[in-house]
C-alpha cells in the first residue's frame, strides 16, 4: 500500500518519537483525568490546601499551575492568585477555568521569574519540582519572590515510591532520572521525572535559604473511601507523595516592593 504522496510505505521515514513531558500535546486528556481522580482530587490537592491553611488576602504564586484546579480552590478561599506554567496548552485551560482576573504567565521554572523580590506571601508548587534535575536555581528564584516570612508549600513524588514498584530497586542515595508512560484514553505518552533521596531535598531547601517547617505524609480524604475503595486502601498504606512547608526567614536585607510595583509586575502576559 502506498501513501497519497506516492512514497511506498516500506520506505517512509519512521515517525518522530513523542516528546517527553509534552503537556501541550495531552493537556485536555490530562486535565480530564486529574479533575476528579483519587490521587489528585482526593489526596494531593486537599493536602496542599490543608497545609496552606487560611489564605484570605494572601498573594499566592501557583508555580506549575497546570489547568488551574489548585489556583481555583485557593481563589475560592480568598487568595490573590498568580499562575505560571511551562505549558501554554495547560494555561489555556486555566484561563478557561479562572477567567481574566487571574494573572497567568508562560514560565519555565528553570528560568528567572518575571516578578520583583518579595512579591508573594506564599508559593505553592504542586507536583512540579520532580521534573527538575537541579532544584537549586528554581528554589533560589522562588525564595527571591517570597517576602520575609513567606512560605513555599510543595508536593513531590515520595523518594520511597520506587521501592514499592521497581525490581531491582534503584540506588536510593543517587539523584537520577526515570522514565515511564502515562496512558490517557488509550494513548500512551512518555514522561520523565527526577528521583532524589530525602536528604538531597532537605539540603536543597536549606541551600536556597529556606527553613523547613513541615514535612508531611498525609492520608487521603476520607470521602474517597467509598468512591475508590481499593485505591483508598493502597493510598492509605503505601507512600505516594511527600509534602513540605518551608519558610523564608522573617528578616533579610532587601525590603518587599511597593504595592504599586507588585501590582504592575503581576499583570498577565500570557
Amino acid at each position: 500500500m502506498e501513501h497519497v504522496t506516492g512514497v511506498p510505505e516500506r520506505f517512509a521515514p519512521p515517525a518522530a518519537p513523542a516528546r517527553v513531558n509534552d503537556y501541550d500535546g495531552f493537556a485536555e486528556a490530562y486535565t480530564a483525568e486529574n479533575e476528579n481522580n483519587l490521587v489528585n482530587a482526593y489526596y494531593e490537592r486537599p493536602a496542599m490546601l490543608a497545609l496552606a491553611g487560611e489564605v484570605a488576602g494572601r498573594r499566592i504564586l501557583d508555580a506549575g499551575c497546570g489547568a488551574g484546579a489548585l489556583s481555583a480552590a485557593l481563589r475560592e478561599r480568598g487568595a490573590v492568585v498568580t499562575g505560571i506554567d511551562a505549558s501554554a496548552g495547560m494555561l489555556s485551560l486555566a484561563r478557561r477555568r479562572l477567567g481574566d482576573d487571574v494573572a497567568l504567565h508562560v514560565v519555565d521554572l528553570s528560568h528567572r521569574l518575571p516578578f520583583p523580590d518579595g512579591a508573594f506571601d506564599d508559593v505553592v508548587a504542586s507536583l512540579v519540582l520532580h521534573y527538575l534535575e537541579d532544584w537549586g536555581p528554581a528554589l533560589g528564584e522562588l525564595r527571591r519572590v517570597l517576602r520575609p516570612g513567606g512560605r513555599l508549600i510543595a508536593s513531590v513524588d515520595h523518594p520511597f515510591v520506587a521501592y514499592t514498584f521497581q525490581d531491582p530497586r534503584p540506588d536510593y542515595s543517587a539523584t537520577n532520572s526515570y522514565s515511564f508512560d502515562w496512558t490517557f484514553n488509550g494513548r500512551s505518552v512518555p514522561m520523565r521525572f527526577w528521583r532524589r533521596p530525602l536528604h538531597a531535598m532537605t539540603d536543597a531547601f536549606a541551600g536556597a535559604g529556606f527553613r523547613i517547617s513541615v514535612i508531611s505524609e498525609p492520608q487521603p480524604d476520607p470521602a474517597a473511601r467509598e468512591l475508590f475503595p481499593g485505591g483508598f486502601r493502597d493510598l492509605s498504606t503505601q507512600p505516594c507523595f511527600l509534602f513540605f512547608v518551608v519558610e523564608v526567614p522573617p528578616s533579610r536585607s532587601r525590603s518587599a516592593p511597593s504595592a504599586t510595583a507588585t501590582a504592575t509586575a503581576l499583570g498577565s502576559d500570557e
